[in-house]
C-alpha cells in the first residue's frame, strides 16, 4: 500500500496493492485512522486490486464514519468491473463516489 498526503489540498491517497482484504487491515487503519486526524478528502485507488473481501468493505465503512459519514468526501477510483460490481451490489455506490 502506498500512502500519500497532499497537504495543499488535505487529500489522503491510498494506492492499494493486489489484495484489499484483512491482511492490510492494520496498514489501512494506521494510514486513515491512526493519528485521529481527518483529512478534507480521501482517494482510494483500487487500480491494482484483484482480490477484495468483506473486511475491505468494513474498512471502507469505518473510514466513512471517521471522515464524517454523510459529509465525507471519499472517492474510490480505478476499480475493475468485477470490483465495481461488488461495490454496487453492496450499495457502496450510494455511500462513496465511484470513478
Amino acid at each position: 500500500m502506498i500512502v500519500h498526503h497532499d497537504s495543499e489540498y488535505d487529500c489522503l491517497t491510498l494506492q492499494l496493492g493486489e489484495r484489499f482484504d484483512f491482511s492490510v487491515h492494520r496498514d489501512f487503519h494506521d494510514a486513515c485512522l491512526g493519528d485521529g486526524q481527518v483529512a478534507r478528502s480521501y482517494l482510494i485507488d483500487l487500480g491494482e486490486v484483484t482480490r477484495m473481501d468483506s473486511s475491505a468493505l468494513g474498512m471502507l465503512l469505518l473510514l466513512r464514519e471517521h471522515a464524517g459519514a454523510e459529509r465525507a468526501d471519499i472517492r474510490i477510483v480505478n476499480a475493475g468491473s468485477e470490483l465495481r460490481s461488488t461495490l454496487r451490489v453492496a450499495g457502496f455506490d450510494k455511500l462513496f463516489t465511484l470513478h
